[in-house]
Order: C-alpha cells, then structure tokens, then sequence
C-alpha cells in the first residue's frame, strides 16, 4: 500500500502513459489491490483491477457459499452491494474523459453466476474498472490517492459480514436456492412451468424490467383446476398454477396479459431477486423463444418439416439463405432450438409470420396444397409433442383453428387467468373449423450440424481476438458483427461478451476436430459447471454473465458464411 503511494507521489503531473507505473498486486489492510490493466489515456476503456481477499477472513457464512447455487447467489448480492456503495461514495468527475469513473458490472433483475464477482479456491475476488484521473492528459495523483485510498476502502466493506445485511443476504441466497429447487421439480411433476400465486408479472415499462407498483399490479392467483403444490427449501410450500407438458394456448383479449404471462415464462429460465414479483415463477431450463426474423442469416438447416421444395426447386433440407423472410427464419429457429436439445418452445402470435403459424379452410380451398410448400405450426404442434415430447406454449388471439391440436387452453382476463379447456374444446366441436390437416405422420428429420473452422475468423488474424459486444444486440468476432437482437432471453450485456468467448472456444477447441455444436457448447457448459465461467472464457475477456447454451448457439447460426461440414 506504502509502495502505491510512493509510486503515486512520483508519478505525479507527468504524462499520462507513467500510469503504467501502478501495474502491480497492493497489500491493503483488509484485502489486496490488483491492477492488472492500465488504460493508455483518460478517453480508453476504464483500468481493470481487483480486490481479493481469503473468503474465510470476510467473516461470511460458510452455508451461503456451500453449493453452486448458493455461491451463484451471494456472489450477486456481493457485486449489488459492491455496485451500491459506487454510486454513495464515488465521485464521479476528476478530470476529463473517465476520469474518476468506478464501475462494476450491474445485475439487473435476474441472478446470473458473472465474472465480476468469483470464489475460487478459497479466496473472494471483485473485478471492476477504475477511471484513473487527469487533467489533459496530465496525471492528477492526488485525485487518484483519493479513489485507491479514501474511496475504494468504504466500496470494498460492502464485501464483509460486518459491512452487509446479512439477513438480506440469507433471503437473496435462499430465494436462488428455492428457485432451482423448483424448476428441478417440473419435470417429474409433468409441468413446464409453475406461477406462484401472489407473482406480480406485468413490468414497470417495456424497457424497465422492475415490477409494477404496488396497487397498479394484479397478483397472479391460480385457477382451481390448475392449482397445485409444491416444495421449497426454505419457505415451505407454495401453491400457483403448475402450466402440464403438451400443448398450452394462452387466449384472451387484447392488452389483457397474455404476454405478459409469457414474458415472465421465457424470464422464467433464470432466477430472479427478492422483490422481483417472479421469484417463484419457473420455467424448464430448456425453452427457447421462437419468433420471426426477417433478413437473419441461415446455413444449412433442414427446414423441411415445415416448408418443402421451394420455387425455382430450391430444396429445403439443407437450407441457406442470407436474407430469410418470416416464415423461412421461424422454421429455421425451430429446428435449430430443437437441434441443440430444447423440449418447450415459447411463441408469441404478434411476433411470428402469419402464413407459418396458420391456413385457414377459405385459403385452402383458393391455393390448393400442391402449391403452398409451407405447412402451418398448427399441423405440426401436435407432432412435436407426440414425436419429439418438445411441449409448446403458444399465445394465440386470432385463430380458433389451435383449439382443436391444444391440451391445454388459458384464458387472460384483465391479467386474471381462467382454465378455459373444456369451453374451447366444446366451441370446437359446435363450430366445424373445415380445414383439412396438412401435416404428415411424423414430424420429421433433426439435423445434427458441425461448424467447420473456416466459419470463423482464422487463429493467426490479428483482429481474431477481438472478442465482446455492443450492447446487448450484437457480438463482435473478430471481423464478424453477430446480430442477436432477437434473442428476446438474453438479459444483458455481459451475457452477450461471454457468448463471444464462448463462440471463440468452440472454434478453436471443438470445431477443428468436427465436433457437431450441440455436443461441443453441452461440453464447454459441463467446464463451466465444474470450474466456473471465469477459467473458461479466453483470459482478455472480462465482465461477462452466464448465458444458456440455446443462445450461444443461436448467435452462431446467425453468423454470416457459417459453414458446416
């Protein structure tokens, strides 16, 4: 600590690149300073340091971090806590550009394992950028005294017993820990999803995730018939509607929260904070959204369940285009969804193409089958549940014709959920829909594919290691710019970094040796599980979030000359 001091004294006014000078590991009184990065000048990306200390000297329970769950959760209550104190403390202008800048990665409402906050082999470790301060581009040493000896201190007591709430602590931790108990419990339980009741879905807006005010909300209470119970770890039972295997139509007017419903179920795949209003909805780890998207990049897939030989006799059983129309990148985020292993499928009416979900009889009777090539997800619903066991949840407001394929119907009104079945199916019998089935007697061929290295940038290209995101919409490789903006799972964009080093793993580890994407990302993902995501990800990748195997996928099916062997 004496030695960062001194070396700040003598540093000071001098050009900005004699920062450099701090480089270095700092023993402080209550933990160690490591500054692993400096930043070439005040306008570049914040220097990256981190504080360690031994996680027995922090005075924290052995019990929060006695399991992955549980260390996933106090290391996020950690990083909040850690994050808090920056915006109490801090100040934030020094200088120009960054200057005085202190930042962390920002959890938003979802608890996801990061980098910014690891246990590993005994000892607690907090990654953060830091602004080093100067005027011009003449270093302010007192200014940075002030950050690294004044500030940075009272923000790191926020990682000790004696600095936290800790029986805020013990119900952000236990919160996680109920959560993958009960999304653990779906399966055996024949359901996909269960909503507590009490849940508050509806958000504060369409870009702000928090829940809506008290008093504004409707809680979510069961139907009767859909009720049931289940255990926790450490809140005893809880009662909401368990969502059965098969298919699920949620119906209902417009604006009555329907998908709203189905936003909380796609969240549902991650654990959420206390408070959130969704900590105890939970949805199989394994749905994947599907939507339309127009003008993504598809390579090679075998689209031909749901759309046969196309105009011009262009086959669709190794499909590829770099300009996909709606109902082309539907079918083909189904069958990559399916290739990679999920069984639930999630679909939004007013984000799909409306040719691909549904043909009604006065349509069929005016282009006779021969020459449609698509056959509608209404005739192939059934088949990916009595085939595949791939159940589907589908919010459906303008086509009664799914009421004859749905096991189970869920009505929205004015966010209070009714079990509508018996209704719909007796409406279904009244009113004869008169289309003829145009699907087949099974629901046809998965492609298992192998991306081949030449799909990436080259090991030897200097700008191949450039590796991160820009924002959450899009991944940089190297020369390649993903674009993931409909990856409607995704959360933030340390997910979308991590996705780049994931991607940039496979490529150079399992790619080479043609080993197919399912099997090479489920092999990358058993690492993390065992290791961490820290130690898995390329070293000059920092700030990066957990993400699922499906979108880390999905962004490589969506790279632009991807090719498979």
């Amino acid at each position: 600590m004496h030695r960062l001091a001194r070396t700040l004294e003598r540093i000071d006014a001098k050009g900005y690149k004699a920062y450099k000078d701090l480089s270095g590991a700092y023993d402080f009184p209550t933990y160690r300073l490591h500054i692993d990065h400096v930043q070439a000048d005040p306008f570049a990306a914040p220097s990256r340091l981190r504080i360690s200390v031994p996680i027995t000297v922090t005075g924290l329970d052995p019990g929060l971090y006695a399991n992955r769950s549980r260390k996933t959760a106090l290391t996020d209550f950690l990083i909040r806590s850690f994050e808090r104190r920056i915006r109490e403390i801090a100040q934030r202008r020094r200088g120009i550009g960054l200057s005085g800048l202190i930042a962390i990665d920002r959890p938003g409402q979802e608890i996801l394992e990061r980098t910014a906050c690891v246990i590993d082999q005994g000892m607690l470790e907090v990654r953060f950028g830091l602004g080093l301060p100067a005027q011009g581009r003449t270093i302010q040493a007192r200014q940075a005294q002030a950050m690294l000896f004044d500030e940075l201190p009272r923000i790191a007591s926020g990682l000790f017993a004696a600095g936290l709430d800790v029986r805020a602590l013990e119900a952000h931790v236990n919160a996680n820990e109920d959560q993958d108990h009960l999304r653990g419990l779906l399966e055996q339980a024949g359901l996909v999803a269960f909503v507590a009741d009490g849940a508050v879905l509806p958000r504060l807006s369409g870009i702000d995730e928090r829940p809506l005010e008290q008093g504004r909300a409707v809680a979510f209470l069961s139907p009767e018939s859909l009720s049931v119970t289940l255990p926790t770890l450490h809140h005893g039972e809880v009662t909401g509607t368990g969502v059965p295997s098969g298919v699920t139509l949620i119906v209902g007017g417009g604006f009555h929260g329907k998908s709203t419903l189905l936003r909380a179920l796609e969240r549902g795949v991650y654990n959420h904070i206390p408070g959130d209003g969704r900590e105890l909805v939970v949805t199989r780890a394994d749905a994947v959204k599907i939507r339309a998207e127009d003008g993504r990049a598809v390579a090679q897939v075998d689209i031909s369940p749901f759309i046969t030989t196309l105009p011009g006799g262009l086959a669709t059983t190794a499909f590829s285009t770099e300009n996909a129309s709606g109902s082309t990148s539907q079918a083909a985020n189904i069958m990559e969804a399916l290739e990679v292993g999920s069984r639930l499928l999630l679909i939004d009416e007013d984000t799909s193409a409306t040719n691909f979900m549904i043909r009604d009889a006065r349509m069929q009777a005016l282009v006779a089958k021969a020459k449609e090539p698509i056959t509608p997800f209404v005739d192939k619903v059934r088949e990916l549940w009595d085939d595949l066991a791939c159940s589907t949840i589908l919010v459906m407001g303008g086509s009664g014709d799914y009421f004859d394929v749905a096991d189970t119907v869920l009505m929205m009104d004015n966010y209070h959920l009714a079990d509508v079945t018996e209704a719909a199916r007796a409406i279904a019998r009244r009113i004869d829909g008169a289309r003829v089935h145009e699907g087949s007697a099974h629901f046809g061929n998965i492609a298992r594919r192998a991306p081949t290295p030449a799909s990436f940038p080259a090991p030897d290209d200097r700008r191949a290691a450039k590796i991160g995101a820009r924002g959450r919409s899009r991944i940089i490789l190297g020369r390649a710019e993903i674009d993931i903006t409909a990856l409607e799972q995704l959360v933030d964009e340390p997910q979308a970094r991590a996705i780049a080093g994931l991607v940039q793993v496979y490529a150079r580890e399992y790619a080479p040796r043609g080993v197919p994407l399912l099997q090479g990302l489920s092999a990358i993902m058993g690492r993390i599980e065992k290791e961490g995501l820290l130690r898995v990800l390329p070293p000059r990748l920092h700030d990066g979030a957990l993400p699922r195997l499906f979108e880390t996928a999905a962004a490589v099916n969506r790279l632009r000359g991807l090719r498979l062997g």
